[in-house]
């Protein structure tokens, strides 16, 4: 359909009631004796190769669920990542396992043609770019992205982006990706709540110049530490994580990117960070760091706050308006909360009062009762969200 309303249609049936009811288990493919950890498509989106704890890989036509080829990949711990070559005529496939090491497999002879042991920790995972058809990347739990040339006759890999200078000698990285549709562009998730997306061109033509540069043999007993280049790296945080991060440190857990992937056009990412949500950002409408600001008072006590009742207008310590947040100068697009009429008033004052004796229903009913006929009114939603959370459905 090549028509005005083209889009609307497709959205409107993408996914359609019936069709979800449709889904299900299809077919089991049998074929690991351990853990499946990884699954990648060819490029045809015909085959499907796994990755298992027990150091095998596997080949499938999932379509009509076949095992094609099984291979041990030589590797001696859990294959946690698994990636065909891109214009290998799905020939080649690069695995990165737990013991540190990244394997190259030729899978016409079924035989491992490069070996690579550069990390000094767990490989998590392989990056490649369809630009770039002999060049792929990894990411491992050493802190550091390594980038590969197949063409090269070394057998060693060199560093692309080393984050234990940023983040030190603590930060694993734990996945990467690349734009599809701009292959210059690598997604890094690591330990943290920021994920960094960097230009490779620009990294590499910065250390063209340094090799060039008359000085730059002075430092030879250096040469790993290679800074980027300002304007490299772009990073992207949900703005509430960094403010949890010393509270997540203090209950000994961690905030963590485990998976980033980009949207099919390259113009969002999509994150999973691991123990708390799943945030998509917006690539091209880039938005500036903006600040909620919390007023010093609150007008009026016994409300509802950070999903707590407070008598003092004091919630976790943050004092807070009894009618939510105000924002920061420069959106004043945003119109100012007004007051409730006495009416709304009063259903907000029960929903309160069911909030605080524990009736999550109850007060989600009324608040959304209230909503109705509110629309605009942010306290009413974030008291309503507070008692969604409470409830734990």
């Amino acid at each position: 359909l090549q028509e005005r309303g083209a889009l609307g249609f497709e959205r409107h049936y993408h996914v359609t009631d019936p069709f979800i009811r449709r889904l299900g288990l299809e077919a089991e493919l049998q074929g690991h004796s351990g853990c499946v950890n990884c699954l990648e498509w060819n490029e045809k989106g015909d085959l499907l190769a796994s990755g298992s704890d027990d150091q095998h890989t596997i080949v499938w036509d999932p379509l009509h669920h076949k095992k094609l080829l099984s291979m041990h990949t030589g590797h001696t711990a859990n294959i946690f990542s698994v990636k065909f070559l891109p214009h290998s005529g799905d020939r080649i496939l690069i695995t990165g396992a737990a013991d540190s090491k990244v394997h190259v497999h030729d899978l016409t002879v079924k035989e491992t043609v490069h070996m690579f042991g550069d990390h000094t920790n767990r490989v998590k995972r392989i990056a490649t770019a369809p630009m770039w058809p002999n060049t792929f990347w990894s990411a491992a739990e050493d802190g550091l992205i390594r980038q590969y040339d197949l063409r090269e006759n070394s057998k060693r890999s060199e560093v692309l982006i080393d984050l234990t200078e940023y983040c030190g000698q603590l930060v694993e990285a734990k996945c990467l990706t690349v734009n599809p549709q701009d292959n210059n562009y690598l997604a890094v998730g690591a330990s943290g709540p920021f994920v960094r997306l960097y230009d490779i061109r620009m990294i590499h033509n910065h250390r063209k110049s340094m090799k060039q540069s008359p000085s730059a043999g002075v430092h030879t007993f250096c040469d790993r530490q290679k800074p980027l280049p300002d304007g490299a790296a772009q990073y992207y945080v949900a703005g509430h994580l960094p403010v949890k991060l010393p509270d997540y440190n203090n209950r000994l857990r961690v905030l963590v990117a485990t998976y980033v992937t980009f949207s099919p056009d390259g113009t969002e990412l999509l994150v999973n960070m691991g123990g708390e949500q799943v945030y998509l950002f917006d690539l091209t409408y880039k938005q500036r760091p903006y600040t909620f600001l919390l007023p010093k008072k609150c007008h009026t006590s016994g409300e509802v706050q950070n999903g707590k009742t407070s008598t003092n207008g004091v919630s976790n310590g943050i004092h807070l308006h009894s009618n939510g947040f105000r924002l920061a100068e420069g959106r004043a697009h945003v119109s100012p909360q007004v007051e409730l009429p006495p009416y709304l008033e009063r259903i907000k004052q029960q929903a309160n009062e069911a909030f605080a004796c524990q009736l999550w229903t109850q007060a989600i009913q009324l608040y959304s009762k209230a909503v109705q006929k509110a629309p605009n009114n942010a306290m009413l939603y974030g008291n309503r969200a507070a008692a969604y959370m409470k409830r734990k459905w």
